[in-house]
């Protein structure tokens, strides 16, 4: 089975139980429609690429941290579309959930996915438990303060950012948590796969700054100028345009340098190189090649 069929069925799996019973039903509709299109699924994409590179011997496992990592990136998106703070009326070309469903509902939903993806890591736990245990702990790290999401929203707050730490949580830390979730998946140490989340994170940062000063919103499915307009510190402010690219080609560089010994080594590195064409916008490249530009 492919990685996306594996990791689409394992998404409709668990929130078709987080719908079941007497539940109410339009909190029950806002969770799907929080994951529904799932966009790239790259995160969980990386997580069982690395899982398979290990050799993947436990598929469940690795079929539930996707899962989990998953919507745990999706309730990031529900929140920071938030009024209080992003405020932000789309998302992946449709209404944002609290748009579509109220304020209260998408905090709801939000909370309702955090929950869901350790629920899914404790369910999967099985005969392997210590793998399950270093699952939960490596994605609540990531989650929370201060090393996680929750700590890169925090630094937004703040009246002077630390640019490092402030991009390794608000970016980085799903990404670090994908390449060594997928690693303790497969029974392998997750220590040695850190500097390769972090550096698709940094790149996946980069890229991202790049389509928010260059593309409009149809091509996001959000609005764009973002970082512009919340006075965000970003990559084509500091360096440019070009300047951006080539910062981009070197973090993607460092990180395929970055990848472990493992048997699946050179299919890996195909993924992140197929992948980092995806990321940045051809119109950026054509742009660093013009004289001046």
């Amino acid at each position: 089975m492919k990685i996306s069929d594996r990791i689409e069925a394992a998404m409709t799996t668990a929130i078709r139980q987080g719908q079941g019973g007497i539940a109410p039903a339009k909190l029950a509709a806002a969770l799907d429609y929080a994951v529904t299109p799932g966009g790239a699924r790259i995160r969980p994409t990386i997580l069982m690429s690395v899982a398979m590179a290990c050799g993947d011997d436990r598929p469940p496992l690795a079929d539930a941290a996707a899962v989990a990592l998953e919507v745990i990136h999706c309730a990031s998106l529900v929140h920071d579309d938030l009024p209080c703070f992003d405020d932000a009326d789309m998302r992946r070309g449709k209404p944002a959930v609290h748009r579509a469903f109220s304020e209260p509902l998408a905090v709801l939903t939000g909370d309702s996915l955090i929950v869901m993806g350790f629920q899914v890591l404790a369910a999967a736990a099985g005969h392997t438990p210590h793998r399950a245990i270093q699952l939960i702990d490596i994605l609540g790290t990531r989650t929370g303060m201060p090393f996680g999401i929750c700590a890169g929203q925090g630094w937004e707050s703040e009246s002077q950012i630390d640019l490092s730490a402030y991009h390794q949580a608000k970016t980085g830390a799903l990404f670090i948590a994908a390449t060594q979730m997928g690693a303790v998946a497969a029974g392998q140490e997750a220590e040695p796969w850190a500097e390769l989340g972090a550096r698709i994170g940094e790149a996946f940062q980069v890229a991202d700054d790049l389509r928010d000063a260059l593309c409009d919103e149809d091509v996001l499915g959000k609005p764009a100028g973002q970082d512009d307009l919340h006075g965000r510190p970003n990559a084509v402010a500091s360096f440019g345009v070009q300047g951006a690219v080539q910062r981009f080609d070197d973090i993607l560089g460092g990180a395929i340098a970055s990848i472990p010994a493992c048997p699946g080594e050179a299919a890996l590195a195909q993924m992140v190189r197929a992948y980092a064409d995806r990321l940045v916008p051809a119109g950026a490249r054509r742009r660093s090649t013009v004289p001046g530009e």
